[in-house]
């Protein structure tokens, strides 16, 4: 039966409620990001405004120091200049590319491996690499921190990198594991017949098969190593600062007065990247979910 055919025959009643109900989860959820942009343009006054939240929308008290302007981007060039926190995009660039690069590369291997290996102990790797991922990052990063202090490389970023990848590898491995289930063996023999070595055959077929989920898993790589914070905040100085925990040191502490509007500019400016990021891969993404649920 025919979308078209459903619509007809459901009551216009119910029509109408899940619209309404559609609408409102949609405002709901995209509420807070809009109402942050536009915070980010106002002055802590108005935005954080005790007397009435109308200021906030009307900007009085940014209007008093802007010349009657009732936006600003003071708390931009206080977080991107004054506070230099284009050097956190470009740590947060190195990690989050390297974590990604590194995480499928190896994910990819033994995925493949692990799916086409005949063997028992492919189960118990999997197995470990499930126990592995489970464990609290904060468990991982504490065992790494003696090594780092004697090697003396605590604070930079390749030592993020490592913990990272660590933490990332068994998810990648399950991920990728159940892609490259969901494809048969078929077309390895096929390309091993017509001459490919076995490495020739994942390079040259199995991968363009399988690219979708390869995109998918890259994008949740991406986005672990994008927003964390535990590893990123223990394990690097404050000179190394991926956006995260810079974001954080925006906010101030007990010792130091923080400027809260330069962090809503930064939050701003993080999570944009993102929406355009999903956005380009929309339809990958959704193909390697769709495939990763269907075995072939």
């Amino acid at each position: 039966m025919s979308q078209a055919t459903l619509s007809h025959k459901r009551p216009l009643g119910l029509t109408i409620l899940i619209t309404a109900f559609i609408v409102v989860w949609v405002i709901l959820a995209a509420f807070p990001f809009f109402w942050t942009v536009w915070g980010s343009f106002k002055v802590e006054p108005d935005f954080f405004s005790r007397e009435s939240w109308w200021n906030a929308i009307f900007g009085v008290y940014t209007q008093r120091q802007n010349d009657g302007s009732a936006f600003t981007g003071s708390g931009y060039y206080g977080a991107w200049v004054t506070r230099e926190f284009w050097r956190a995009v470009g740590n947060t660039a190195i990690v989050t590319v390297s974590v990604t690069v590194i995480s499928l590369t190896l994910g990819t291997l033994g995925g493949y491996a692990l799916a086409r290996s005949g063997q028992r102990y492919a189960f118990w790797i999997l197995i470990l690499a499930l126990v592995f991922r489970a464990m609290p990052h904060i468990t991982l990063v504490s065992g790494y921190l003696l090594p780092f202090f004697q090697l003396n490389i605590w604070g930079v970023l390749p030592t993020s990198i490592i913990v990272l990848v660590a933490i990332n590898q068994p998810f990648t491995l399950w991920m990728l594991h159940s892609f490259f289930l969901s494809i048969p063996k078929d077309l390895d023999e096929s390309a091993m017949v017509d001459g490919c070595s076995r490495f020739e055959a994942f390079r040259r077929v199995i991968i363009p098969v399988m690219w979708p989920g390869v995109v998918t898993t890259g994008l949740f790589s991406f986005l672990l190593a994008y927003n964390d914070f535990a590893v990123t905040s223990m394990l690097l100085s404050a000179d190394n600062q991926t956006m995260v925990p810079k974001i954080s040191s925006f906010l101030g502490s007990v010792q130091e007065q923080g400027n809260v509007m330069f962090a809503v500019a930064a939050v701003v400016s993080a999570t944009v990247p993102l929406f355009i990021l999903v956005l380009f891969f929309q339809r990958q993404i959704v193909s390697g979910l769709t495939a990763g649920a269907v075995k072939g």
